[in-house]
């Protein structure tokens, strides 16, 4: 049974978030809130626990895992961009978007596109998952908490715990999230392509 951690949304202790960051710098996934909807996240360097999060996920590696970061700041070294796109992140950021974007080699090859090399990339809008990223120290690997057969992600952190019994380390509660996922934007081809539309909105984008 994953352990279930109740952390205050707006407060959130700075002990309970350390034992979290612990539990990922030590392998393990935890199920967090974020600003779409609930996700799964891992270290981005952990093999095992990548590995892990595609079969929860009942996804191949074709399935473009996320980096989530704090801010813009950590983007140089995952991603390539040039000045227009970074003025599009700029714009949509914090807030319930993935970017696709050009992986850079610090990027493991496992976790990006196998063909194209290209990554996930998105700096959520929610504070809690903000103050974890912090004391971890770097960007976390993470993808929505849908599971196979669902049609839409889980959102009941105590039906997570149960559904997810032994499969993951940690639940943290923060309340509820959003049901809806995040709307994804190819940005490697020049001009950005709406793949999916979610919580965010494409307008912003001039979509």
């Amino acid at each position: 049974m994953p352990r279930y951690v109740e952390v205050h949304p707006d407060n959130p202790q700075h002990r309970l978030l350390k034992q979290a960051a612990d539990v990922l710098h030590g392998g393990g996934i935890a199920a967090v809130p974020t600003d779409s909807s609930y996700a799964l996240v891992c270290h981005l360097d952990d093999k095992a626990a990548a590995e892990a999060l595609r079969r929860l996920r009942g996804v191949d590696d074709k399935h473009h895992l996320t980096l989530l970061c704090r801010d813009l700041s950590e983007l140089a070294s995952y991603a390539k961009v040039d000045n227009k796109q970074y003025r599009l992140l700029k714009s949509a950021t914090p807030g319930p978007f993935t970017f696709i974007l050009e992986a850079t080699k610090e990027v493991p090859r496992r976790v990006s596109h196998p063909s194209r090399r290209t990554i996930g990339l998105r700096v959520p809008d929610h504070h809690m998952l903000q103050e974890l990223m912090g004391v971890f120290g770097e960007p976390l690997l993470g993808t929505t908490l849908i599971l196979p057969g669902d049609d839409h992600p889980l959102n009941d952190p105590e039906e997570i715990r149960e559904r997810l019994q032994n499969q993951i380390h940690v639940v943290l509660d923060a309340g509820a999230c959003a049901m809806e996922p995040t709307t994804v934007v190819d940005l490697t081809s020049g001009e950005p392509v709406l793949v999916r539309e979610g919580r965010g909105d494409p307008a912003l984008l001039g979509l």
